[in-house]
């Protein structure tokens, strides 16, 4: 059985964390509370790049990348085709320095 944290606390966790340290984040789209998958969406010197929460086969999660890294307009389009396939994704979007410590401190550490 998994002791991972459910989805909604993570992502409520996550931008919890980054508002408090003076950073921007925010939920583009909210997916299943349970279980749903995270894309995280990190905005810096003007492109953006996604994370995603991977479960492997021994059952530990990790960040992979997911998608391109590019402008804004085009991983917009790139997570809205993903939630077109998988509704229960979650899509944070966060600004603020070292995003990907506080994605893995926070979410791994659930």
């Amino acid at each position: 059985m998994s002791t991972r944290l459910p989805t909604h606390l993570a992502v409520g966790a996550l931008v919890r964390r980054v508002n408090d340290a003076g950073g921007f984040a925010v939920i583009r789209a909210r997916g299943e509370a349970q279980t749903g998958a995270i894309l995280v969406l990190i905005e810096e010197h003007g492109s953006v790049r996604a994370l995603e929460r991977f479960r492997d086969l021994d059952d530990r999660d990790s960040l992979v990348p997911a998608g391109p890294s590019a402008d804004g307009t085009v991983m917009d389009e790139y997570w809205k085709k993903r939630r077109v396939s998988d509704p229960d994704l979650w899509v944070v979007e966060l600004m603020i320095p070292q995003a990907e410590r506080f994605v893995a401190e926070t979410i791994l550490a659930c």
